[in-house]
C-alpha cells in the first residue's frame, strides 16, 4: 500500500495551535491540500469515495433544525471548488451498527467489520494542547499497548472504541530511586451501538493495573496513566 508522507505538513500548521476546533480545521486543510496535490497527478479520475456516516453528519451541522455544531468533521461540508472530483458517500445516511450490518451482508472479514471507530483527525485531537512530533510518539506507543492489550487479553471485541488520550499536564512520580515529573495519559474505552451515546467499559482491574504497568515501564515520557469512567452524554468519546 502507497502511502504520503506529509507529517512535517501537518506539524507546521497545527505549530501553537490548541483550541481543538482550530485543530480539526487545521488538520482538514492540510488534509485536503495533500490530497488534491496527489489526485492531481493521478488520470482520469472523477470521483472520491469517502466513508462518511450520519453521527459525522449529526456532529458537524444542523440537520433538522437549529442544533449546535459539536465538532467539526473534516469529511462533512463537501470539498473546495477548485478541487474536480464528485463526492460519493454510499453510508451518509447510515449509522455504525447500520454500516456493520451492510458489512456482514457483504462477508467482510470479521477484523474489518469490528475494526473500532478512529477519528479523521487522528492522534491530533488525543493530544489536548499543542501538537508536536514528541508527543505523537508518546501517544503511539501508548496507544500501541492499550490497544494490543485488550486484543491479546481478549477484549478488543468487548469494546466499541478504545483509545489513549495525552493530557496537558506533568505529575511528581519515582522510578527507581529518582524523582520523576512526567506526562499523565488517560485511557478510555466504551461501549456503544451508533456512537451518538456511549458508556465507559467495565474493565477487569487486574487488566487496567497490567497495562498501566506496562506503559509506565515502557513509555518514556509517561509516569501516570488513569481511566476514564465519564459516559456521553454528558462526556463525548473523544476528548477534543
Amino acid at each position: 500500500m502507497l502511502g504520503v508522507d506529509a507529517k512535517n505538513l501537518f506539524y507546521d500548521e497545527l505549530k501553537g495551535v490548541t483550541d481543538p476546533e482550530l485543530k480539526r480545521k487545521a488538520i482538514g486543510k492540510v488534509f485536503i491540500d495533500v490530497f488534491d496535490k496527489e489526485a492531481n497527478a493521478i488520470k482520469d479520475v472523477s470521483w472520491l469515495a469517502q466513508g462518511t456516516i450520519y453521527p459525522d453528519v449529526i456532529e458537524s451541522v444542523s440537520v433538522n433544525g437549529p442544533s449546535a455544531t459539536i465538532k467539526s468533521h473534516h469529511n462533512v461540508g463537501g470539498l473546495p471548488d477548485y478541487m474536480k472530483l464528485n463526492i460519493v458517500e454510499p453510508l451518509r445516511a447510515l449509522f455504525k451498527d447500520e454500516v456493520r450490518r451492510v458489512g456482514k451482508s457483504m462477508d467482510l472479514p470479521e477484523n474489518i467489520l469490528n475494526r473500532h471507530p478512529f477519528p479523521g483527525p487522528g492522534l491530533g485531537i488525543r493530544i489536548l494542547g499543542d501538537v508536536d512530533a514528541e508527543k505523537v510518539r508518546i501517544l503511539q506507543e501508548v496507544d500501541y499497548i492499550f490497544i494490543n492489550g485488550l486484543k491479546s487479553n481478549d477484549l478488543y471485541n468487548d469494546v466499541w472504541q478504545a483509545g489513549a488520550i495525552l493530557l496537558p499536564v506533568q505529575s511528581v512520580g519515582v522510578m527507581g530511586d529518582e524523582r520523576t515529573y512526567e506526562n499523565a495519559v488517560a485511557l478510555r474505552a466504551v461501549s456503544s451501538t451508533d456512537g451518538m451515546t456511549a458508556d465507559w467499559c467495565h474493565l477487569p482491574y487486574d487488566f487496567l493495573a497490567k497495562i498501566s504497568n506496562e506503559i509506565i515501564n515502557k513509555v518514556r515520557g509517561i509516569n501516570r496513566v488513569t481511566y476514564d469512567i465519564s459516559s456521553k452524554p454528558p462526556a463525548t468519546i473523544e476528548w477534543e
